[in-house]
């Protein structure tokens, strides 16, 4: 999974609430099983006015220049709600997007886009609706920049607004482990306890006897 630490982008505004997996991607869009060639159909019933015909709608922010090299999108309350699909987060990192911004997220998608390098930051929705305000005024000059180290969100030369995020998440994407990389990290820890464990219950780690 590739690095998370620093990014500056600009930031395509999209602060409408209750945004669910199905208008990220539509289930007719979800053809295979793999992770890539989603991105064409990342709000496909929003991005196009003909979505079997792929005709763009020029009033959706992502058709509009410079918010289709956005790398952040800003998102409203709830974002990700709806099925547990990971194929919302699937075709989001593959258009590139790397972090999303909302004052809440689905708990499921939240999950999803941890585990796949796209960091869900929380901030106060009066704070989303200002970043979405500024950024839609002026994308080129109001560019926002993520420390995920610092875990500072700002933009341009504006005061630094502090997120909060689990250590395990921050973990994975600083660091670029999945969870089972995450797990074995503490390789050491855990043979430690099989081995404390053994003693205690050693019939636990008996070999079944042959059946011959």
């Amino acid at each position: 999974m590739e690095k998370f630490t620093t990014l500056k982008s600009v930031a395509a505004p999209l602060p409408l609430p209750n945004i669910d997996t199905d208008v990220i991607i539509p289930s007719r869009e979800m053809k295979g099983t793999g992770k890539t060639g989603l991105s064409v159909g990342m709000f496909a019933n929003w991005r196009y006015s003909d979505p079997i015909k792929r005709v763009e709608n020029p009033d959706f922010i992502l058709n509009k220049a410079p918010y289709r090299a956005a790398k952040i999108l800003i998102g409203g309350k709830n974002f990700g709600c709806g099925s547990s699909r990971e194929h919302a987060v699937w075709a989001m990192s593959e258009y590139g997007f790397r972090a999303v911004l909302a004052p809440s997220f689905g708990a499921i998608f939240y999950g999803n886009c941890v585990r796949n390098g796209i960091l869900p930051v929380v901030l106060s929705e009066d704070l989303i609706t200002a970043l979405a305000e500024k950024t839609a005024a002026d994308p080129a000059k109001n560019q926002i920049e993520i420390d995920l180290p610092r875990q500072t969100v700002s933009v341009a030369d504006g005061t630094p607004y502090v997120f909060t995020i689990p250590r395990a998440d921050k973990d994975m994407l600083v660091e670029g482990l999945d969870s089972v990389d995450l797990t074995l990290r503490r390789g050491g820890e855990i043979e430690a306890f099989e081995r404390a464990d053994h003693n205690v219950r050693p019939w636990a780690y008996a070999t079944p006897a042959s059946s011959n």
